[in-house]
């Protein structure tokens, strides 16, 4: 079995590699933010109908 020692590695572009962490920066804070809005909605929920 032979080992492979060589690999091909294609252009990346800079403009590609940002659009990609914007997009997943983007969705990292929308989650956060559904997040949070999620905890806030739940504790007073829990203010209302536990107090």
């Amino acid at each position: 079995m032979a080992e492979q020692t060589h690999y091909e590695f294609s252009a990346i572009e800079a403009k590609d590699v940002i659009a990609t962490h914007e997009r997943g920066w983007e969705g990292f804070t929308q989650f956060v933010t559904y997040g949070v809005v999620a905890v806030v909605v739940l504790l007073l929920a829990l203010l209302l109908f536990v107090a």
